[in-house]
Protein backbone atom coordinates (compact mmCIF):
# COMPACT_ATOMS: atom_id res chain seq x y z
CA UNK A 1 0.00 0.00 0.00
CA UNK A 2 1.68 3.02 -1.56
CA UNK A 3 0.28 6.97 -1.92
CA UNK A 4 1.19 6.58 -5.82
CA UNK A 5 -2.24 3.84 -5.34
CA UNK A 6 -4.51 6.17 -3.46
CA UNK A 7 -6.49 7.36 -6.27
CA UNK A 8 -10.58 8.29 -6.22
CA UNK A 9 -11.48 4.60 -6.82
CA UNK A 10 -9.47 3.28 -4.65
CA UNK A 11 -10.98 5.57 -1.50
CA UNK A 12 -14.46 5.33 -2.84
CA UNK A 13 -14.13 1.67 -2.17
CA UNK A 14 -12.34 1.33 1.37
CA UNK A 15 -14.45 0.82 3.94
CA UNK A 16 -15.30 3.94 6.25
CA UNK A 17 -16.36 4.72 9.65
CA UNK A 18 -17.94 8.28 11.13
CA UNK A 19 -17.86 8.87 14.56
CA UNK A 20 -18.72 12.80 14.17
CA UNK A 21 -22.14 13.55 12.07
CA UNK A 22 -24.84 15.42 12.78
CA UNK A 23 -28.06 14.15 11.54
CA UNK A 24 -29.73 17.62 11.08
CA UNK A 25 -27.12 18.79 8.87
CA UNK A 26 -26.87 15.87 6.60
CA UNK A 27 -30.10 16.22 4.58
CA UNK A 28 -30.17 15.95 0.88
CA UNK A 29 -31.29 18.88 -0.86
CA UNK A 30 -33.66 17.75 -3.19
CA UNK A 31 -35.57 15.86 0.33
CA UNK A 32 -34.97 19.70 2.10
CA UNK A 33 -36.64 21.57 -1.07
CA UNK A 34 -39.41 18.65 -0.96
CA UNK A 35 -40.40 18.81 2.51
CA UNK A 36 -40.28 22.88 2.60
CA UNK A 37 -42.71 23.13 -0.74
CA UNK A 38 -45.16 20.66 1.85
CA UNK A 39 -45.13 22.50 4.97
CA UNK A 40 -45.15 25.82 3.37
CA UNK A 41 -41.31 27.02 4.45
CA UNK A 42 -39.37 29.32 2.49
CA UNK A 43 -36.19 28.30 1.14
CA UNK A 44 -33.46 30.53 -0.15
CA UNK A 45 -33.87 28.85 -3.07
CA UNK A 46 -36.04 25.69 -4.44
CA UNK A 47 -33.30 24.45 -6.82
CA UNK A 48 -31.49 21.78 -5.34
CA UNK A 49 -28.00 22.26 -6.46
CA UNK A 50 -28.31 25.93 -5.32
CA UNK A 51 -29.82 25.27 -1.97
CA UNK A 52 -26.73 22.80 -1.80
CA UNK A 53 -23.96 25.79 -2.82
CA UNK A 54 -26.10 28.54 -0.80
CA UNK A 55 -25.47 25.94 2.20
CA UNK A 56 -21.81 25.38 1.94
CA UNK A 57 -21.12 29.30 1.14
CA UNK A 58 -23.24 30.58 3.97
CA UNK A 59 -21.50 28.05 6.68
CA UNK A 60 -17.78 29.44 5.10
CA UNK A 61 -18.03 32.38 7.91
CA UNK A 62 -15.31 31.29 9.81
CA UNK A 63 -17.70 31.77 12.61
CA UNK A 64 -19.44 28.32 14.75
CA UNK A 65 -22.80 30.73 15.72
CA UNK A 66 -23.28 31.87 12.01
CA UNK A 67 -21.95 28.14 11.31
CA UNK A 68 -24.76 26.87 13.58
CA UNK A 69 -27.64 29.07 12.23
CA UNK A 70 -27.64 27.34 8.45
CA UNK A 71 -29.45 24.86 10.04
CA UNK A 72 -32.61 26.95 10.61
CA UNK A 73 -33.86 25.14 7.57
CA UNK A 74 -33.19 21.50 7.38
CA UNK A 75 -34.52 21.24 11.27
CA UNK A 76 -37.68 23.53 10.11
CA UNK A 77 -38.37 19.96 7.53
CA UNK A 78 -37.78 17.70 10.34
CA UNK A 79 -40.99 18.52 12.82
CA UNK A 80 -42.99 15.60 11.92
CA UNK A 81 -43.29 11.62 12.00
CA UNK A 82 -43.02 11.66 7.74
CA UNK A 83 -39.74 14.03 7.47
CA UNK A 84 -38.08 12.41 10.37
CA UNK A 85 -38.59 9.08 9.21
CA UNK A 86 -37.55 9.94 5.43
CA UNK A 87 -34.53 11.91 6.33
CA UNK A 88 -33.47 9.24 8.98
CA UNK A 89 -33.50 6.21 5.98
CA UNK A 90 -31.72 8.19 3.50
CA UNK A 91 -29.16 9.53 5.98
CA UNK A 92 -28.02 5.33 6.36
CA UNK A 93 -28.54 4.90 2.76
CA UNK A 94 -26.60 8.14 1.89
CA UNK A 95 -23.71 6.58 4.35
CA UNK A 96 -24.06 3.05 2.65
CA UNK A 97 -23.27 4.35 -0.78
CA UNK A 98 -20.41 6.39 0.00
CA UNK A 99 -18.97 3.66 1.90
CA UNK A 100 -19.21 3.83 5.41
CA UNK A 101 -19.52 0.68 7.49
CA UNK A 102 -20.16 1.79 10.89
CA UNK A 103 -21.60 5.45 11.60
CA UNK A 104 -22.83 7.32 14.77
CA UNK A 105 -25.73 9.88 13.88
CA UNK A 106 -26.13 12.11 16.32
CA UNK A 107 -28.92 14.84 16.84
CA UNK A 108 -31.04 17.26 19.24
CA UNK A 109 -34.36 15.71 20.38
CA UNK A 110 -35.90 18.77 21.85
CA UNK A 111 -35.05 20.60 18.25
CA UNK A 112 -37.78 18.51 16.57
CA UNK A 113 -40.54 18.94 18.73
CA UNK A 114 -42.27 22.25 16.85
CA UNK A 115 -44.59 19.93 15.50
CA UNK A 116 -46.21 18.88 18.83
CA UNK A 117 -43.69 15.70 18.78
CA UNK A 118 -42.53 14.38 22.05
CA UNK A 119 -38.59 13.86 22.80
CA UNK A 120 -39.61 10.50 23.01
CA UNK A 121 -41.32 10.25 20.09
CA UNK A 122 -38.94 12.01 17.74
CA UNK A 123 -36.03 8.96 18.86
CA UNK A 124 -38.67 6.62 18.41
CA UNK A 125 -39.27 7.74 15.04
CA UNK A 126 -35.47 8.35 13.93
CA UNK A 127 -35.37 5.12 15.35
CA UNK A 128 -37.71 3.92 13.02
CA UNK A 129 -36.29 5.72 9.81
CA UNK A 130 -32.68 4.52 10.56
CA UNK A 131 -33.70 0.58 10.70
CA UNK A 132 -35.60 0.91 7.78
CA UNK A 133 -32.24 2.41 6.18
CA UNK A 134 -30.17 -0.96 7.43
CA UNK A 135 -32.37 -3.09 5.72
CA UNK A 136 -32.59 -1.31 2.69
CA UNK A 137 -29.02 -1.03 2.60
CA UNK A 138 -28.64 -4.52 3.51
CA UNK A 139 -30.77 -5.81 1.11
CA UNK A 140 -28.99 -3.83 -1.60
CA UNK A 141 -25.00 -5.58 -0.69
CA UNK A 142 -23.87 -2.49 1.13
CA UNK A 143 -24.69 -3.39 4.94
CA UNK A 144 -24.33 -0.27 7.06
CA UNK A 145 -24.29 0.00 11.38
CA UNK A 146 -25.40 2.45 12.63
CA UNK A 147 -25.90 3.50 16.26
CA UNK A 148 -27.45 7.03 17.90
CA UNK A 149 -25.94 9.33 20.08
CA UNK A 150 -28.72 11.39 21.56
CA UNK A 151 -27.55 15.54 22.14
CA UNK A 152 -28.28 17.98 24.63
CA UNK A 153 -27.96 21.37 23.65
CA UNK A 154 -25.74 23.51 26.11
CA UNK A 155 -27.20 26.87 25.63
CA UNK A 156 -30.46 25.28 27.00
CA UNK A 157 -32.28 23.61 29.83
CA UNK A 158 -33.24 20.30 28.37
CA UNK A 159 -29.75 18.45 28.57
CA UNK A 160 -30.45 16.03 31.77
CA UNK A 161 -33.87 15.29 29.94
CA UNK A 162 -32.12 14.44 26.64
CA UNK A 163 -29.62 12.29 29.04
CA UNK A 164 -32.55 10.34 30.35
CA UNK A 165 -33.86 9.48 26.94
CA UNK A 166 -30.18 8.52 26.09
CA UNK A 167 -30.41 5.87 29.46
CA UNK A 168 -33.94 4.67 28.44
CA UNK A 169 -33.06 3.79 24.61
CA UNK A 170 -29.80 2.75 25.18
CA UNK A 171 -31.14 -1.02 24.16
CA UNK A 172 -33.28 0.40 21.20
CA UNK A 173 -30.92 1.43 18.61
CA UNK A 174 -29.16 4.70 20.91
CA UNK A 175 -25.55 4.07 21.95
CA UNK A 176 -24.17 7.52 23.80
CA UNK A 177 -24.89 10.93 24.08
CA UNK A 178 -22.94 14.19 23.24
CA UNK A 179 -23.80 17.98 24.30
CA UNK A 180 -23.72 20.17 21.47
CA UNK A 181 -24.12 23.65 20.55
CA UNK A 182 -22.47 27.23 21.07
CA UNK A 183 -19.39 26.18 23.18
CA UNK A 184 -18.11 29.45 24.23
CA UNK A 185 -19.72 30.69 27.04
CA UNK A 186 -21.79 27.52 27.81
CA UNK A 187 -19.45 25.07 29.88
CA UNK A 188 -20.14 21.85 29.78
CA UNK A 189 -19.75 21.27 33.98
CA UNK A 190 -23.10 23.12 33.45
CA UNK A 191 -25.03 20.33 33.04
CA UNK A 192 -23.02 17.88 35.46
CA UNK A 193 -25.84 16.40 36.52
CA UNK A 194 -26.41 14.90 33.15
CA UNK A 195 -23.48 13.15 32.97
CA UNK A 196 -23.78 12.03 36.32
CA UNK A 197 -26.77 10.14 35.49
CA UNK A 198 -24.71 8.57 32.25
CA UNK A 199 -21.71 7.45 34.14
CA UNK A 200 -24.53 5.97 37.13
CA UNK A 201 -25.92 3.94 34.42
CA UNK A 202 -23.16 3.55 31.80
CA UNK A 203 -23.98 5.21 29.16
CA UNK A 204 -20.72 6.63 27.28
CA UNK A 205 -20.54 10.23 26.08
CA UNK A 206 -18.60 12.62 24.39
CA UNK A 207 -18.53 16.66 24.53
CA UNK A 208 -17.89 19.34 21.96
CA UNK A 209 -14.94 20.60 22.78
CA UNK A 210 -11.57 22.54 21.92
CA UNK A 211 -13.17 23.97 18.81
CA UNK A 212 -14.61 27.25 19.34
CA UNK A 213 -13.47 27.21 22.97
CA UNK A 214 -9.59 26.11 23.79
CA UNK A 215 -7.97 24.63 26.43
CA UNK A 216 -10.53 24.75 29.22
CA UNK A 217 -13.04 23.14 27.57
CA UNK A 218 -11.31 19.94 26.92
CA UNK A 219 -10.01 19.81 30.27
CA UNK A 220 -13.57 20.38 31.42
CA UNK A 221 -14.87 18.09 29.27
CA UNK A 222 -12.32 14.96 30.20
CA UNK A 223 -11.46 15.94 33.86
CA UNK A 224 -14.72 17.31 35.34
CA UNK A 225 -17.19 15.71 33.34
CA UNK A 226 -16.04 12.53 32.22
CA UNK A 227 -15.98 11.93 28.16
CA UNK A 228 -14.57 9.12 26.87
CA UNK A 229 -14.39 11.18 23.76
CA UNK A 230 -13.83 14.77 22.42
CA UNK A 231 -15.98 16.27 19.32
CA UNK A 232 -13.24 17.94 17.21
CA UNK A 233 -10.76 18.73 19.86
CA UNK A 234 -8.58 20.40 17.33
CA UNK A 235 -7.15 22.94 19.97
CA UNK A 236 -5.25 20.20 22.49
CA UNK A 237 -2.46 21.74 20.05
CA UNK A 238 -2.45 24.44 22.33
CA UNK A 239 -0.68 22.64 24.72
CA UNK A 240 1.90 21.03 22.72
CA UNK A 241 4.95 23.06 22.14
CA UNK A 242 7.70 21.69 19.99
CA UNK A 243 6.31 18.13 19.77
CA UNK A 244 6.64 17.96 23.63
CA UNK A 245 2.95 17.59 24.96
CA UNK A 246 1.46 19.53 28.11
CA UNK A 247 -0.02 17.34 30.93
CA UNK A 248 -3.86 17.62 29.33
CA UNK A 249 -2.14 16.38 25.95
CA UNK A 250 -0.45 13.61 27.56
CA UNK A 251 -3.50 12.55 29.55
CA UNK A 252 -5.54 12.49 26.05
CA UNK A 253 -3.42 10.82 24.40
CA UNK A 254 -1.61 8.11 26.44
CA UNK A 255 -5.59 7.45 28.08
CA UNK A 256 -6.39 6.68 23.89
CA UNK A 257 -9.16 9.58 24.55
CA UNK A 258 -10.38 9.72 20.80
CA UNK A 259 -10.72 13.19 19.08
CA UNK A 260 -13.53 13.37 16.67
CA UNK A 261 -11.74 15.65 14.19
CA UNK A 262 -13.69 17.23 10.93
CA UNK A 263 -11.42 19.43 9.18
CA UNK A 264 -13.72 20.61 6.33
CA UNK A 265 -16.46 21.31 9.17
CA UNK A 266 -13.15 23.49 10.82
CA UNK A 267 -11.93 25.36 7.80
CA UNK A 268 -15.74 26.97 8.01
CA UNK A 269 -15.57 27.26 11.58
CA UNK A 270 -12.24 29.30 11.67
CA UNK A 271 -11.01 26.38 13.92
CA UNK A 272 -8.07 25.65 11.32
CA UNK A 273 -6.70 27.79 8.05
CA UNK A 274 -6.36 24.61 5.94
CA UNK A 275 -6.43 20.89 4.77
CA UNK A 276 -2.64 21.10 4.27
CA UNK A 277 -1.95 22.51 8.14
CA UNK A 278 -5.18 20.45 10.08
CA UNK A 279 -3.96 19.67 13.19
CA UNK A 280 -5.68 15.83 12.40
CA UNK A 281 -1.81 14.86 10.57
CA UNK A 282 0.27 16.45 13.67
CA UNK A 283 -1.32 14.50 16.30
CA UNK A 284 -1.86 11.49 14.31
CA UNK A 285 1.67 11.38 13.45
CA UNK A 286 1.89 11.92 17.24
CA UNK A 287 -0.09 9.22 18.36
CA UNK A 288 -3.44 10.26 19.41
CA UNK A 289 -6.04 8.47 18.84
CA UNK A 290 -7.29 10.56 15.78
CA UNK A 291 -10.50 9.91 13.95
CA UNK A 292 -11.67 11.59 10.44
CA UNK A 293 -15.78 12.84 10.28
CA UNK A 294 -17.81 14.71 8.16
CA UNK A 295 -19.31 16.15 10.89
CA UNK A 296 -21.93 18.16 8.60
CA UNK A 297 -22.30 16.60 5.40
CA UNK A 298 -24.75 19.12 3.34
CA UNK A 299 -23.68 21.97 5.41
CA UNK A 300 -20.03 21.32 4.69
CA UNK A 301 -20.73 19.84 1.01
CA UNK A 302 -18.60 17.28 2.03
CA UNK A 303 -18.82 13.38 2.50
CA UNK A 304 -16.03 10.84 3.96
CA UNK A 305 -14.65 9.94 0.46
CA UNK A 306 -14.19 13.49 0.16
CA UNK A 307 -12.69 14.08 3.42
CA UNK A 308 -10.39 11.56 2.82
CA UNK A 309 -9.44 12.61 -0.61
CA UNK A 310 -8.44 15.91 0.77
CA UNK A 311 -6.18 14.39 3.10
CA UNK A 312 -4.55 12.40 0.33
CA UNK A 313 -3.87 15.28 -2.10
CA UNK A 314 -3.56 18.31 0.57
CA UNK A 315 -2.18 16.59 3.35
CA UNK A 316 0.33 13.91 2.26
CA UNK A 317 -1.95 11.04 3.61
CA UNK A 318 -1.29 7.28 2.72
CA UNK A 319 -3.95 4.41 2.27
CA UNK A 320 -2.20 3.52 5.63
CA UNK A 321 -3.01 6.69 7.48
CA UNK A 322 -6.93 6.79 6.52
CA UNK A 323 -6.90 2.49 7.53
CA UNK A 324 -5.33 4.20 11.22
CA UNK A 325 -8.37 6.41 11.57
CA UNK A 326 -10.75 4.16 10.54
CA UNK A 327 -9.27 1.62 13.06
CA UNK A 328 -9.31 4.11 15.28
CA UNK A 329 -12.88 5.28 15.18
CA UNK A 330 -13.90 1.93 15.10
CA UNK A 331 -12.06 1.09 18.54
CA UNK A 332 -13.49 4.16 20.10
CA UNK A 333 -16.90 3.27 18.57
CA UNK A 334 -19.87 3.20 21.29
CA UNK A 335 -21.02 -0.31 20.95
CA UNK A 336 -20.02 -3.82 22.48
CA UNK A 337 -16.10 -4.66 22.50
CA UNK A 338 -17.17 -8.01 20.49
CA UNK A 339 -19.18 -5.95 18.07
CA UNK A 340 -16.00 -3.86 17.34
CA UNK A 341 -13.61 -6.19 17.22
CA UNK A 342 -15.68 -8.34 14.36
CA UNK A 343 -16.26 -5.09 12.67
CA UNK A 344 -12.76 -4.68 12.28
CA UNK A 345 -11.49 -8.20 11.46
CA UNK A 346 -13.85 -8.97 8.78
CA UNK A 347 -15.07 -5.89 6.89
CA UNK A 348 -12.44 -3.27 7.84
CA UNK A 349 -9.26 -4.66 7.73
CA UNK A 350 -9.87 -6.74 5.08
CA UNK A 351 -11.11 -3.81 3.18
CA UNK A 352 -6.99 -2.13 3.38
CA UNK A 353 -5.74 -5.12 1.83
CA UNK A 354 -5.10 -3.64 -1.08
Amino acid sequence: MTATRVDAAVIRRLPKAVLHDHLDGGLRPATVVELAAEIGHTLPTTDPDELAAWYFEAANSGDLVRYIATFEHTLAVMQTREGLLRTAEEYVLDLAADGVVYGEVRYAPELNTRGGLTMAEVVETVQEGLAAGMAKAAAAGTPVRVGTLLCGMRMFDRVREAADLAVAFRDSGVVGFDIAGAEDGFPAADHLDAFQRLRRESVPFTIHAGEAHGLPSIHQAVQVCGAQRIGHGVRITEDIVDGKLGRLAGWVRDRRIALEMCPTSNLQTGAATSIAEHPITALKDLGFRVTLNTDNRLVSGTTMTREMTLLVEEAGWTVEDLRTVTVNAVKSAFIPFDERKALLEDVVLPGYAL
